[in-house]
């Protein structure tokens, strides 16, 4: 007992010890602690409360060990995902905490960004890369005057940079990329003197960069890549003689390369692309010794390569393609040290391709240009692509060298079927190859049938390794066919050939689906990729964005168009114009890619299963029939007869269809399948033996358009395949009948939805409508600008545009279509078009550019917003067009009086705002204040701001407008009236179906009228 109780005693002490050492420690610990103050801990919770997938907890000691901040290692890659919050806690002799670095990057935080960020006045870092914010940047960001690194990479940020960005002088480094920002450049950025990088890349932004960026001397990175900044390069970029990268790609810039850049000798990296504008020589670059990766690829620049080029001791890559250079490779190529990557593909250089080039164990591609000898018997060497690099008359056995690959042997494949990046795989009965291989850098690639090959050029920016081959990654949903599962895809340029292919026309069918984004509501969803496609030289799709047109990630979209094969060998070319992303989900994800290739003969092909004795004897038997035929069709004099539409139309070369198969088509034209009727003749709707739908346009024996125009169609059409053009199929030339066979469009025309009888309007919502202006104007973009015909349509009105079943607008009759002839643009031919949508200077004086089709485009445009005809409309008696009244409600500020009152509130009234304003800039009495049709793309798309004039009806060009208008209706009499009236619409409008059809005024030539000069007409002329 007595021992039980000293025990106990001696148990109680050592408590009482242990308590007071406690306590003893908890207060010294207590008034040393590191504490966070407590605003700033409202603060970061307030930020973690008001955004998804952040979950603090905070305490003021979370700076001291507690997990609030939940700071972990997340990824061996540090650089992709982070979680990191630092604090500095050496504030009020070491009392006082405050959060100074917050790095969370890849951790897909969605939500906006919170304005409490502004608060937190000691940062020094804020690191948001990669996640899911959305909304504006906040203007509360510019009260962070300590913070040196802002990046907000990879995110969903819309709206403007606030001009408050300027006002954080301490500022570093401003990284905004892969996001969705819009508007001019803020000239405030000017004032960061401290700023030494500047990463604006894949972006939005409009306008030109502003003169005041001169002053940001300590600049050692500037990236705008792929926005629509416009104007030339400019000079004060000879400022920034600290630079050591600088990225110019895919931006709407005009060179030339100005002269200063030879200023910025610390540059180690100089990319520059898709340059508009004359023509350059090569810039000076000698004293840029320290450059390492050099990149101008089609920047229009012409003449031979400097030797001082070779002389660039650090060279790692050197791309100089898609650009005008002529000459040899210089010598001094050969003693480059370091180089891995170059690509002079797509030139004119010439003489022989040097050995140490064959011989080169680096990535090198030379193809496309005009040399003249290559000393290899192969064209598949490991690293070097020569694909199409000697000249057509150089001396070689090897047809793949050879300019455009002819064919060597005798034509003999008339399909292909490939699967992109793919295992042989099945679909609809056909086989479609493999296509396996895995190099792309400098790559050429035959297939093992030798039907085809596929060429690839590029090295991905900030990721030599990446994949040329896309598979599913993110296990994506994909339905269809098994070749969307795969993909072939290219940093710069992809091409495939067919191969000895019979020469005629072909549908060729290209599938695309992204699945290197994932489809969800994370970082790596938000990659947009853009890329455009040629084929046989035509560029048909230009920014071609796949998850736009298919509708969403891991879905499949075809596009397909008819071709023609002259020399054996089908091209498809797929090219990156640095714009989208290139660092979402990863560095290194963009450029083309697609998924497989179909390609199925519009002709029918030549059998090979008779004997040589049965098809001499067929052809024997056959040829004294067709004399007799002859002979026969002679003496009843249907032979030798002189017609001269003979003449005109014996040049054609396009789809032939013989006058059974469209009658067979059109149930004899039965009256029944009549959809319209214009100057042109009747149009009828069809179905060909294999289902397909086709209108036929009749030329009438009553039109006095007569042959030419239906010669200009053939020709024009023919020679232009785009989304927004009607697609011609064919021709038929037979007797007395001239007919064109076009697709049929399930929506008539633009007219008639917007204006035709109740029962046939289609009502068009806001969105539809944006769609239907922006294919319009894409149309004539590629008309004017892209195809390699230049061409006035001359004739732009509803009518003639068509609507296809999913309301995609399509231009058509190009019977009045001119070739744009650039030195005579003054064409004094007879003036052609309709009333009320030709330009003043076309109609009283002939003067044809494109700027005509500029003024009709603003006169339809208009049309689409309000729902009214231009003729037809007639507020008050004083207004002649509807064009009038803009006008005066432009004065009065009520312009959105116009905007079709069937809409209600269902519009944007910004977009049609900015419609109307675009809609009174085309019209504008002057051409040259017309902007040309890709600006007004980009004006529509919100990409280039809209500087409208403002023209006063009393304006004396607006009298000549309509003194244009009273000219041609009084010289045209009684002969003509206005394009839409309601008799007409009835009278044309006869089925619900197929192109509807208008007729258009054709006058002589201002340069040649008098007042006996007489209208070409016809009984349907409007």
């Amino acid at each position: 007992m007595r021992r039980f109780v000293m025990s106990s005693s001696k148990h109680m002490s050592m408590f009482f010890i242990f308590v007071s050492l406690a306590l003893n420690c908890f207060q010294r610990f207590g008034s040393n602690a590191q504490l966070i103050p407590q605003n700033e801990v409202k603060l970061l919770q307030a930020i973690s409360d008001k955004v998804e997938n952040l979950n603090w907890k905070l305490t003021r000691r979370s700076c001291n060990g507690h997990r609030g901040f939940d700071n972990r290692n997340i990824s061996r890659d540090q650089d992709q995902v982070t979680r990191n919050v630092t604090c500095d806690c050496s504030f009020n002799n070491r009392t006082i905490c405050h959060v100074t670095l917050i790095v969370l990057k890849g951790l897909n935080i969605s939500g906006a960004i919170p304005n409490e960020f502004g608060n937190l006045t000691q940062l020094i870092i804020l690191d948001l890369t990669r996640n899911y914010f959305n909304g504006s940047i906040p203007k509360s960001l510019g009260r962070l005057s300590s913070l040196q690194t802002l990046s907000l990479l990879g995110n969903r940020l819309t709206g403007s940079i606030p001009s408050e960005i300027g006002d954080m002088t301490n500022l570093t480094e401003l990284n905004l990329e892969d996001n969705q920002l819009e508007g001019p450049l803020p000239p405030s950025l000017a004032n960061l003197s401290s700023l030494q990088r500047l990463l604006l890349s894949s972006n939005n932004f409009t306008g030109t960069i502003p003169e005041a960026y001169g002053n940001l001397k300590n600049l050692i990175q500037f990236r705008i890549d792929g926005s629509s900044l416009s104007g030339k390069i400019p000079s004060f970029i000879g400022n920034w003689t600290k630079l050591e990268r600088l990225d110019l790609q895919g931006t709407s810039l005009e060179g030339p390369i100005p002269s200063v850049i030879s200023n910025l000798t610390s540059l180690t990296e100089l990319r520059i692309s898709d340059l508009k504008g004359p023509t350059m020589g090569f810039p000076n670059l000698k004293d840029l010794k320290h450059m390492q990766r050099l990149e101008l690829r089609n920047c229009l620049i012409t003449g031979s390569i400097p030797g001082n080029i070779g002389e660039m001791e650090s060279l790692k890559t050197l791309d100089l393609s898609s650009n005008r250079l002529t000459g040899s490779i210089p010598d001094s190529f050969q003693d480059f040290q370091k180089i891995n990557f170059m690509f002079l593909t797509n030139n004119s250089l010439s003489g022989p391709i040097p050995g140490w080039i064959l011989n080169s164990k680096q990535n090198i591609d030379l193809s496309y240009n005009n040399f003249t000898q290559a000393s290899t018997s192969t064209c598949e060497i490991l690293d070097v692509n020569l694909a199409s690099s000697l000249s057509p008359s150089a001396n070689t056995s090897l047809s793949c060298l050879k300019r455009g690959l002819p064919c060597s042997g005798k034509p003999q494949y008339h399909s292909l079927f490939i699967n992109c990046g793919g295992p042989e795989t099945e679909f609809e009965g056909y086989e479609y190859e493999a296509d396996t291989n895995l190099r792309g850098i400098s790559t050429f690639v035959s297939s093992n049938s030798g039907k085809w090959a596929y060429s690839s050029t590029g090295v991905y920016l900030g990721n030599e390794k990446a994949d040329y081959v896309a598979t599913n990654q993110f296990s994506l949903n994909i339905t269809g066919p098994e070749y969307y599962r795969t993909a072939r895809m290219a940093p710069l340029y992809l091409n495939y050939y067919g191969l000895c292919m019979l020469n005629g026309n072909y549908k060729v069918k290209l599938h695309f689906a992204e699945i290197v984004f994932s489809d969800d509501q994370k970082f790596s969803s938000l990659g947009k990729r853009i890329f455009d496609v040629s084929i046989q030289g035509f560029k048909y799709l230009k920014d071609l964005n796949i998850v736009e047109e298919a509708g969403g990630v891991g879905k499949g979209v075809t596009k397909e168009f008819n071709v023609d094969v002259n020399d054996s060998t089908l091209e498809i070319h797929l090219s990156w114009a640095g714009k989208g992303t290139n660092a979402i989900p990863i560095r290194g994800v963009y450029g083309p890619l697609i998924s497989a290739i179909t390609v199925t003969p519009n002709f029918k092909v030549p059998s090979n299963g008779l004997s040589t004795g049965a098809i001499v004897g067929i052809v024997t038997g056959s040829c004294m029939f067709v004399i007799l035929i002859l002979f026969a069709l002679w003496k009843i004099g249907f032979l030798c007869g002189e017609d001269p539409r003979d003449k005109e139309l014996q040049d054609l070369k396009t789809g032939y269809f013989s006058l059974r198969q469209i009658k067979a088509a059109t149930d004899n034209f039965d009256p029944a399948n009549k959809i319209g009727e214009g100057g042109f003749g009747p149009v009828y709707k069809g179905v060909l033996s294999d289902g397909t739908v086709i209108a036929v346009k009749q030329l009438s024996s009553k039109s006095k358009q007569g042959n030419r125009e239906f010669v200009n169609e053939i020709g024009m059409i023919s020679a232009l395949q785009h989304p927004n053009l009607v697609k011609l199929y064919g021709c038929c030339i037979e007797g007395n009948q001239l007919l064109l066979i076009y697709e049929y469009m399930e929506n008539n025309s633009l007219a008639r939805a917007l204006f035709g009888k109740e029962e046939q309007k289609i009502h068009l919502d806001w969105p539809t409508r944006m769609k239907i202006c922006v294919g319009i104007a894409r149309g004539l973009a590629y008309l004017h600008e892209e195809s390699r015909l230049k061409i006035v349509h001359r004739d732009i009105k509803a009518t003639n545009v068509l609507l296809d079943k999913h309301l995609n607008a399509k231009i058509s009759d190009f019977g009045l279509a001119k070739l744009d002839e650039e030195e005579n643009t003054h064409i004094s031919t007879r003036i052609a078009g309709t009333i009320g949508y030709m330009a003043p200077e076309y109609a009283m004086r002939g003067y044809l550019t494109d700027k005509a089709d500029v003024y009709s485009f603003g006169v339809v445009a208009l049309e689409i917003v309000s729902g009214k005809s231009n003729t037809n409309y007639r507020p008050k008696e004083e207004f002649v067009y509807l064009l009038d009244w803009a006008y005066v409600l432009q004065e009065q500020g009520n312009l959105l009086e116009l905007v079709d009152p069937s809409l209600s509130s269902g519009y944007s009234a910004e977009e049609a705002m900015r419609m109307l304003q675009l809609a009174l800039l085309c019209t504008n009495p002057s051409p040259t204040l017309r902007p040309p049709m890709s600006s007004v793309v980009n004006m529509l798309e919100g990409k280039t701001p809209i500087q409208a004039p403002i023209i006063k009806r009393s304006d004396s060009a607006q009298d000549v407008r309509f003194k244009a208008f009273e000219m041609l209706s009084q010289d045209s009499q009684t002969h003509v009236s206005s394009a839409f009236s309601q008799d007409s619409i009835e009278q044309r409008s006869k089925s619900m179906g197929g192109p509807w059809i208008d007729s258009s005024v054709s006058l002589p030539s201002r340069d040649h009228y008098s007042s006996t000069n007489k209208l070409i007409r016809g009984s349907d002329d409007v």
